[in-house]
C-alpha cells in the first residue's frame, strides 16, 4: 500500500478552473511513482467519503488542493488519523498558505506537498467548531457575511462590501473577555481569534502569532475607521497602535453585549454572543517549505 496518496481538490473553490492544477498533480504523481487516488468535494458527506477512501488505501499524504475551507475538512476528516496533509492553495481565502509562505508556482507548491517535511500545528476550537486560521467577531464577519450574501466577487466586490459595511455597522459592542485568569472588559469594533499572523490579503493582523506554540492570539481592535479598515484590506496595517490590544492565552472566552456576528477561517457563523475558545495543541501536521 506504500506510496499512496488522495488527492482533495475543491473543484469550485476561488472560482478557478483546476483543471491544469489537476493534470500538474498527476504528471509529478506518475514521475515520483506515487498511487493517486482522486476525490472531488461536493459539499455532502465528503469527511465520510474521505474517511473510507483512507481506510482503505492508508494513504502516506493528503494532498488538498482548495482554500481554508477544504483544509479544514480534510484536516477534521483525519484528526484521528496520524497523516500529514499537504497543500496546493487554490481557493478565495488562502489565508493559511500566505501564513506558511507557500511559494508561487504549482511546480514548487507539489514538491513541498508531496515530499516536504512538516509543522505541527495547532487548531482553535471556538464553540465546538475548528478554526485553523482566523477567527473572528465584529466587522470582519459582518463583511464575510455580507460578501456571501452579494454576486461581486474578487478585491472589487469585497472593497465593495467593507465601505457598505462599515457605513451600515452596528454600534461598537463590549465584551468580557475571561484569559490568563484574568476578566477585563473592553469596547470594541472587531476581536480577532488568530492562531496564526496574517490574513489572506497578507496584513499582519497578529505579529507575534505562530501555529505550533500551543496558544492563541486575541487581537482586539478599539475602534475601527474607513482608513484602519482600508490599511487591514491592502496588508498595511499600523499593529503598535492604541486602538489595538493583544492578549496571548491557550484558554478564553468572550461575552458581548449583544449577539454579533461571527466568522470562522473565511466561513459566516451567524450572530453570537457568547464564545468559549480553546487551543488543540499539534493537532494536524502540514508539510512546509
Amino acid at each position: 500500500m506504500k506510496n499512496n496518496i488522495i488527492f482533495v481538490v475543491n473543484p469550485i473553490s476561488g472560482d478557478l478552473d483546476k483543471s491544469d492544477l489537476i493534470d500538474a498533480v498527476h504528471e509529478f504523481s506518475i514521475t515520483h511513482n506515487f498511487n493517486l487516488v482522486v476525490h472531488e468535494t461536493t459539499g455532502d458527506q465528503d469527511i465520510k467519503a474521505i474517511h473510507s477512501l483512507y481506510n482503505e488505501f492508508q494513504p502516506e499524504r493528503i494532498i488538498v488542493a482548495g482554500g481554508d475551507g477544504t483544509i479544514k475538512m480534510v484536516a477534521e476528516a483525519m484528526e484521528e488519523h496520524d497523516i500529514i496533509i499537504g497543500i496546493l492553495p487554490a481557493g478565495s481565502a488562502n489565508g493559511l498558505s500566505v501564513d506558511l509562505n507557500l511559494p508561487g508556482t504549482i511546480e514548487e507548491n507539489l514538491k513541498i506537498a508531496f515530499l516536504n517535511s512538516y509543522i505541527e500545528m495547532d487548531m482553535i476550537c471556538i464553540n465546538g467548531k475548528k478554526s485553523i486560521h482566523l477567527s473572528d467577531i465584529g466587522i470582519n464577519a459582518d463583511l464575510v457575511k455580507n460578501y456571501e450574501e452579494s454576486n461581486l466577487r474578487g478585491f472589487w466586490g469585497y472593497a465593495l462590501q467593507a465601505y457598505t459595511t462599515l457605513v451600515d455597522s452596528n454600534e461598537p459592542f463590549v465584551a468580557t473577555i475571561t484569559a490568563n485568569k484574568e476578566t477585563i472588559k473592553h469596547t470594541a469594533r472587531m476581536i480577532v481569534i488568530a492562531n496564526s499572523q496574517k490574513y489572506g490579503t497578507g496584513v499582519t493582523i497578529n505579529p507575534n502569532g505562530a501555529m505550533n506554540d500551543g496558544k492563541f492570539e486575541l487581537v482586539i481592535l478599539k475602534s475601527l475607521d474607513i482608513l484602519l479598515l482600508g490599511k487591514i484590506i491592502t496588508g498595511n496595517m499600523p499593529i503598535d497602535s492604541d486602538d489595538i490590544v493583544i492578549i496571548s492565552t491557550d484558554k478564553a472566552t468572550i461575552e458581548t453585549d449583544y449577539a454579533v456576528n461571527f466568522q470562522i477561517d473565511g466561513e459566516y457563523c451567524g450572530a453570537q454572543r457568547l464564545l468559549e475558545i480553546h487551543i488543540l495543541h499539534k493537532q494536524m501536521k502540514i508539510a512546509v517549505p
